[in-house]
């Protein structure tokens, strides 16, 4: 079954930098696109990063300039580095896969499956 499993969140003081990674499994990778999401608490879960499998990307308003979102094919990978991490960026955070056609949409609904996620906290 599809499995995807996020790692490199962690604790970090602000102006630093994470990469996240999500490695996915039991489906053909090219064949869906990608995304990166976050929550926070009492927040709704919002979208950051999407790609498609030909690597077109969009971002969300709140992280362009500061986070990249890139993928390697061959390892069944996606990756989002995130550079200039300010405390707003705390949150947990989901990589999400999707099939059909690529729009370029952050909205969870346009997703099908889901890691589990991973934490990202930074202080000031």
């Amino acid at each position: 079954q599809v499995q995807l499993v996020e790692s490199g969140g962690g604790s970090v003081q602000a102006g630093g930098s994470l990469r996240l990674s999500c490695a996915a499994s039991g489906y053909t990778y090219r064949s869906y696109y990608m995304g990166w999401f976050r929550q926070a608490p009492g927040k709704e879960r919002e979208g950051v990063a999407t790609i498609d499998s030909s690597g077109s990307t969009t971002y969300a308003d709140s992280v362009k300039g500061r986070f990249t979102i890139s993928q390697d094919n061959a390892k069944n990978t996606l990756y989002l580095q995130m550079n200039s991490l300010k405390p707003e960026d705390t949150a947990m955070y989901y990589c999400a896969a999707g099939y059909g056609l690529w729009v370029g949409s952050l909205a969870p609904n346009d997703y099908n499956y889901w890691g589990q996620g991973t934490q990202v906290t930074v202080s000031s």
